[in-house]
């Protein structure tokens, strides 16, 4: 499985694809080369998209997840840039509860390209598993746009 890390303002995050799609992202790796040109792709996007210069990603992605997973990492991927919707907005929309929502945010293996950074809890921010928690939730937001009263 091919790997490529950047090193960018919420660290290192290294992505991997796997069969011609993206599969992980995680915080933290170490820089590399990108090897295919998926890899390229993915950092060119992930790094306009932390500047602020890029709102919708365009890769294929395969995350790993049941039926519900899948339909809860399809639901954030519909959210536009700069909005947000609630765990229990989701729950609505899938017909479930908010916590299962929130387990299948939690186990979002492409965090940021898969935006669960925009689900909210009724209350507030809600959790983020991403590194750095809900400093780096808010961060996204902000960049976003999507969270006007932490601006």
């Amino acid at each position: 499985m091919p790997v490529a890390g950047v090193e960018t303002w919420l660290g290192c995050l290294t992505v991997t694809e796997t069969d011609g799609a993206i599969t992980d992202l995680q915080w933290n790796g170490e820089p590399s080369q990108a090897e295919t040109p998926l890899l390229r792709e993915t950092i060119r996007q992930l790094s306009a998209y932390l500047d602020g210069d890029l709102k919708n990603f365009d890769l294929p992605l395969s995350p790993k997840g049941g039926d519900l997973h899948q339909a809860v990492f399809k639901a954030m991927l519909e959210i536009p840039y700069g909005e947000t919707r609630t765990y229990g907005d989701l729950a609505r929309d899938l017909d479930t509860y908010g916590q299962p929502i929130g387990r299948a945010c939690g186990a979002n293996p492409i965090p940021v390209i898969i935006p669960c950074h925009r689900i909210l809890s009724a209350n507030g921010l809600g959790g983020y598993s991403g590194s750095g928690g809900t400093e780096t939730k808010i961060a996204l937001l902000k960049l976003e746009g999507g969270f006007p009263f932490l601006i």
